[in-house]
């Protein structure tokens, strides 16, 4: 009896021991052939101005913190996204809200008051008049002492027909700021009227709700959301050893923070390659998730990432990361 348990044991050990082999040689990137290229850049907001991220909320007025100004760019302008692509973005991220008459422009916050020398959402404005308002107005990096950009930014909030008029061919992030499902099916029907090749330049990240309802009127289209995050990691974190790729996990794009990136099954390359092949865009943000807006912002910050990393970078700072692989 005592010899048949020490053979049912040993048994158990050779397959344990062949499965922990499996699920190394499975997922390590010593075996797969790094991506070729440089990786690609993504310039959060184009070129915009940096701020202080103690203490900050979604609900932050930013502009009233800036560090004092290094070039004259202001964030979500069609200035700021050609500096963005002269400095090496590959990818510029924008944020969209719908205006009075049924334009989308292109403005990051909430409200108007923070940034401009108006009061209000965009939705009490039509894009008519929202291009007459300063959007320089209340950046501050003094207290309020002085404002760098007031009187500068006249005129220069543009709409999302801009954007794509500007840059016909560039690769698009937007941004639907809103949690209103009825912007999603809005912006559905306004992308549907493109060209199916410019959609497959562009993509769309939000809240789950717009996302959502997107996607279920453009199921063509690129998107993310916590939902499409979650449908897709969850599952891979739980079976991604055996190489398996979730249906969630196709044709969609990740957001993966630099310090969850190293948990995942195959990371570096072997989980980009897996990627790849699933259509999905991989894009490495600042920190652990739970960072408002973090990106990698300096030569230190590329330095964490794995060597010859292929994947996407999300940074504040193009103008600093793009010379870098330039």
């Amino acid at each position: 009896m005592n010899r048949l348990k020490k053979i049912v044991n040993n048994k158990i050990m050779i397959c344990l021991v062949v499965l922990i082999v499996f699920m190394y040689l499975n997922n390590s990137s010593l075996f797969t052939k790094q991506g070729s290229g440089d990786p690609l850049l993504l310039a959060h907001r184009g070129l915009a101005q940096t701020f202080s991220m103690e203490g900050i909320a979604n609900d932050t007025c930013t502009a009233e913190r800036i560090h004092v100004p290094e070039h004259p760019f202001l964030e979500n302008t069609l200035s700021s996204m050609e500096a963005a692509f002269r400095a090496g973005a590959d990818i510029v991220e924008f944020d969209v809200h719908i205006t009075k008459d049924g334009q989308f422009a292109v403005f990051h916050d909430w409200t108007l008051d923070c940034r401009t020398n108006a009061e209000g959402v965009t939705r009490d404005y039509t894009m008519a008049e929202l291009k007459k308002l300063d959007i320089g107005y209340g950046y501050t990096a003094d207290g309020g002492k002085t404002y760098p950009f007031r009187g500068k930014g006249m005129g220069m909030m543009p709409s999302l027909t801009d954007v794509l008029t500007r840059f016909p061919e560039n690769s698009l992030l937007i941004h639907i700021k809103s949690n209103d499902p009825k912007e999603g099916e809005q912006l559905a029907e306004y992308l549907s009227k493109l060209p199916e090749k410019r959609r497959t330049q562009l993509t769309v990240y939000g809240g789950d709700e717009p996302v959502s309802a997107l996607k279920e009127k453009l199921p063509d289209m690129r998107v993310m959301s916590k939902a499409t995050m979650k449908s897709c990691l969850l599952p891979y974190f739980a079976v991604g050893w055996t190489g398996y790729v979730p249906a969630a996990c196709k044709h969609t794009q990740l957001h993966i923070p630099e310090k969850i990136a190293p948990w995942l099954w195959g990371w570096p390359n072997k989980f980009l390659h897996r990627m790849e092949e699933a259509d999905t865009h991989v894009i490495v943000v600042g920190g652990n998730g739970t960072e408002f807006s973090s990106g990698l912002d300096t030569p230190e910050d590329i330095e964490r990432l794995p060597s010859n990393y292929s994947g996407g970078i999300w940074t504040n700072r193009i103008d600093i990361i793009g010379p870098l692989y330039q």
